[in-house]
């Protein structure tokens, strides 16, 4: 905690070197020398850690509740009980490219670009700093780089690819590729996973069972293995997600300890984002919203029935654990997100938000050996996360087709919920009708949502992005 303590007070120091973002309107601010940001250890750890307090300090941000909830709705997962015009365009999938969250889905992480870009020129020409210190740093700093461009791309497709500080220049750079965004994604996560600690940087020390809440080996290897499977070079993705099963820092919690899967530094976790604002015992953004202010409350966020709601098979301990009931006087019964238990109330804090973990990773492999061929080892992998969650294993022998339905549900019940995973998918994955353009998104929405267009797999580009920068393109 107390780097991170740290870390509040330069972070407005440090903020000085970026602008919020480099496509925003307004004149470039003035720039702290590097000399001073990176003038020794502590210092430039502060620098680079900075980013991620600002990405878990306040609620609705882009690296929080956000990049949950929203994916959510546009998939087929949750619904909210309100009335909200910003969260009824992402329920609908016709989201305006005036709607104020999707301008915070693009212009925040590209001010965490803008910090990890100075960090990385900042670093590079430092020569105060100890060689292992500098080393991780340079590596934190291209995987947060790596880990925002990534969902750049999945919520915008072509976006401007910005790897310096010339502000100017890149406040006026076109879309570039989604495949050359992917492969800059790649180039960082390899660079950073030579770079990185096996363990995590706990102040002075280097520890496999401290605090998980800097980047690591580990999660540049967890990315880099989403990002090849995403980009279908599934024999390095198969290669990735097996270097992370086999490490003994990680491990599937037991069926008896799902409630605990979500918990700070739980053995499961390779990156968590630490609470930062705890007040009123507050541990997550995600606890705070999701889990209802008291046991007669109805929940703001709710599966919608049909779907997620009707998903578990029978049996399922993920839905025991992972989802919350409440009846209303009136006899109806609401299902809700439970994979983060605690609302406020619990101090020091006993959550942290999960970005990656390792059931992923047994997934992101089965779907690898699933296409190339390897069916009992997709199976195999199927069946570890089948078990863990007290289900038979599958009778499905070599069946190609019913092992990727298998896969469909177990990343379905498995990652609901969880930065965008079911959104993605369905937006990744082919139309099983074969039919050129369109994914299974295609297959599964219309039934849901009557007006819905392929074209919603992509967000629009905000309204303020295109008009500071006359070189972009409406989706």
């Amino acid at each position: 905690m107390h780097l991170l303590r740290y870390c509040l007070l330069i972070v407005v120091f440090v903020q000085l070197t970026a602008c919020e973002s480099y496509l925003d309107a307004g004149n470039p601010k003035d720039q702290m020398p590097s000399s001073l940001a990176f003038s020794d250890d502590k210092t430039a750890t502060a620098s680079v850690t900075g980013v991620f307090t600002r990405m878990n300090q306040l609620n609705y941000q882009f690296a929080n509740v956000l990049s949950m909830i929203l994916p959510a709705m546009s998939a087929d997962e949750f619904v909210y009980a309100i009335a909200s015009a910003a969260f009824d365009e992402f329920k609908n999938n016709a989201v305006l490219p005036s709607n104020q969250y999707t301008n915070t889905f693009w212009t925040q992480p590209y001010s965490y670009i803008a910090q990890a870009n100075f960090c990385v020129e900042g670093l590079e020409a430092a020569d105060g700093l100890s060689a292992d210190v500098k080393s991780q740093l340079i590596g934190e700093a291209k995987f947060i780089r790596a880990f925002c461009y990534f969902y750049l791309v999945n919520n915008f497709g072509d976006v401007p690819l910005i790897l310096g500080t010339k502000v100017m220049e890149n406040n006026t750079k076109p879309r570039t590729p989604a495949s050359e965004v992917y492969a800059a994604i790649i180039d960082d996560l390899i660079d950073a996973k030579s770079k990185l600690f096996d363990g995590y940087p706990q102040g002075d020390v280097v520890d496999a069972d401290g605090e998980r809440i800097r980047p690591n080996k580990g999660a540049a290897t967890a990315l880099l293995a989403r990002s090849y499977l995403y980009t279908q070079q599934w024999a390095l993705a198969e290669q990735q997600a097996t270097e992370l099963i086999g490490s003994s820092t990680y491990s599937l919690l037991p069926e008896a300890e799902l409630d605990a899967v979500f918990q700070a530094n739980s053995r499961e976790a390779i990156w968590q984002l630490q609470a930062v604002n705890t007040s009123g015992g507050r541990n997550t953004w995600e606890g705070f919203l999701l889990v209802p202010a008291a046991p007669t409350s109805s929940p703001l966020f709710r599966l919608i029935p049909g779907y997620l709601y009707d998903a578990f098979e029978d049996g399922d301990a993920r839905f025991e654990k992972w989802v919350g009931s409440m009846t209303t006087a009136a006899g109806v019964t609401h299902r809700y997100p439970y994979k983060y238990k605690i609302r406020t109330g619990v101090s020091p804090a006993k959550e942290y938000t999960m970005v990656l973990r390792l059931s992923e990773q047994y997934l992101i492999r089965a779907e690898a050996s699933l296409m190339l061929q390897k069916y009992d080892a997709a199976r195999a992998d199927l069946n570890t996360i089948r078990e863990r969650a007290g289900l038979q294993d599958l009778a499905t022998a070599n069946d190609p087709a019913l092992l990727r339905e298998a896969l469909e549900q177990e990343r379905r019940v498995e990652l609901f919920g969880e930065w965008g995973h079911r959104w993605y998918d369905l937006r990744r994955w082919p139309s099983i009708s074969g039919q050129a353009g369109k994914t299974r998104a295609d297959d599964i929405l219309p039934s849901l949502k009557p007006a819905w267009q392929s074209k919603a797999i992509y967000l629009p580009l905000p309204n303020d992005a295109l008009l500071t920068n006359p070189n972009l393109t409406q989706n």
